[in-house]
């Protein structure tokens, strides 16, 4: 019995060990992969520099890097008509014409920040996602391409008004794992190699003239967005029969022109930035982990993804719209990246962060502005003025009516303490059994979540202080 008791015992051992060796794993792997995208990035950043202006470490590196990017969607159009046209005209007008469609096409990509792969002839090829990894790429990419169809369209339109021939096109696009090999310095190029690039390819093949055809890969990404027609399958090598899309147009609800569906309106471009916050909260929330003091041992990161949790939470609770729960998520994303400058007034320099970054971003500088006020009524004293102020007071001090509430305290003890701004525990207890007396959350949902708590914290906390210590 003895021996079960300890065998029992022993495999207990080694289960939590187990458990303890996989999570140490995934944190490893997470940091593998962050450690991964920031070299991409610092290459890409170094490519640019000219040779002279390197340290000598940096110029004996390869002009040559091969890169992996897990999710890129690659854009393939191949331009139809070009030997028929060719024989009715002067070559050096047709290759003018399609050096202005082509340089038209560079603009449009530029405009969604897509990479240009290449142009070979009448194919031109383009991919999201590359050289910088991000989540918008397959939405870049597809509203590029009915750009792309629109602007051939109206040319062509023109040209046949005047009895004259003109181009066609067959467009594919696919989202997938691809290989990049970047070279030169001044001026860097991206080679692009995988299954997601012969799969571009076929898809264009796959396509009809005028027609935007697209993997199931891209569709599933798209469809919430976009107005897609079924257009049969093919074959794939190692994938077996893969399912096509025709691209039709943004879905009205999204659409600016609702007849034609090519420029997307509000609605869309709040949608649009809602995914890619996803984006913009991986690379803030690197900086802080990098550049917050060592000290803020609560003013961390992890307090900031709290304060977003939060804020999204009550945001719903308090029935505010799509866009308000962009704004309460960016400000709450930013209100202590202040703290990378300076302790004191981090509101206001984080707010100089968010000003720096979010049109980079894509945000409008009446949401911007909006957020800035955000960040600023985090401000102790809170005195918020907007229900969005209130939500994100409510959520910046949601601790104070959580079950950890003490522990949490006494990481903010701590961190006051290592600046010389707090004398003793005892001290800082007796500040807190104030302050939580005295505080009230402004919403409703906060109240109902946390405010019964947040009395029994006050019991708590007051049975650990000294009243007799100064």
């Amino acid at each position: 019995m003895e021996e079960n008791k300890e065998l029992v015992f022993r495999i207990q051992k080694l289960i939590n060990e187990n458990k303890e060796i996989n999570s140490q794993l995934k944190e490893v792997k997470q940091k593998n992969e962050k450690l991964e995208d920031e070299n991409r990035n610092y290459k890409h950043l170094i490519a640019k520099i000219p040779e002279d202006a390197l340290p000598k470490g940096l110029k004996s590196a390869p002009k040559s890097k091969t890169l992996r990017f897990k999710m890129a969607t690659v854009l393939y159009l191949d331009i139809q008509g070009f030997k028929k046209i060719s024989e009715s005209m002067k070559s050096s007008q047709v290759i003018d014409e399609l050096d202005q469609i082509i340089f038209h096409f560079n603009e449009i990509v530029e405009k969604f920040k897509i990479q240009k792969i290449k142009t070979i002839g009448d194919a031109y090829m383009c991919a999201g996602g590359v050289p910088v990894k991000n989540i918008t790429n397959p939405i870049d990419v597809v509203l590029a391409a009915l750009e792309m169809e629109d602007y051939l369209g109206q040319l062509k339109d023109e040209y046949e008004e005047q009895g004259r021939e003109f181009w066609d096109l067959r467009l594919g696009i696919h989202t997938g794992a691809v290989t990049a090999t970047m070279q030169g310095r001044k001026k860097v190029s991206y080679d692009l190699k995988g299954d997601t690039v012969n799969i571009a390819t076929r898809m264009a093949a796959a396509s009809e003239l005028g027609m935007i055809n697209m993997s199931i890969m891209t569709y599933e990404m798209v469809k919430p967005y976009f107005d897609c027609e079924y257009h049969g399958k093919i074959p794939v090598k190692y994938q077996g029969d893969m399912e096509m899309y025709f691209l039709k147009r943004i879905k009205k609800k999204y659409s600016e022109d609702r007849k034609i569906g090519t420029k997307p309106n509000e609605i869309f471009r709040v949608k649009y930035l809602i995914r890619q916050f996803t984006d913009l909260q991986e690379m803030i929330l690197d900086k802080l982990e990098r550049e917050l003091p060592e000290y803020l041992y609560y003013h961390n990161y992890k307090h900031t993804i709290d304060v977003v949790n939060q804020a999204e939470l009550i945001g719903y609770g308090e029935g505010v719209d799509d866009e308000a729960i962009l704004l309460l998520m960016t400000a709450a994303l930013f209100h202590d990246a202040g703290h990378t400058i300076g302790y004191d007034n981090h509101e206001y320099f984080g707010t100089q962060i968010a000003r720096e970054w979010l049109p980079k971003f894509k945000y409008t500088q009446k949401q911007i502005d909006e957020i800035c006020e955000i960040i600023m009524a985090t401000k102790l004293p809170p005195d918020p003025k907007t229900l969005l102020q209130t939500i994100i007071c409510d959520s910046d001090l949601d601790y104070l009516g959580r079950s950890d509430f003490i522990p949490v305290s006494n990481t903010l003890y701590e961190e006051l303490k290592a600046q010389n701004k707090m004398a003793s525990l005892n001290a800082w207890n007796k500040i807190q059994v104030k302050f939580l007396s005295v505080h009230h959350f402004f919403t409703k949902t906060a109240n109902s979540l946390r405010e019964v708590n947040k009395q029994a914290q006050i019991e708590r906390i007051k049975a650990l202080v000294n009243w007799d210590e100064d």
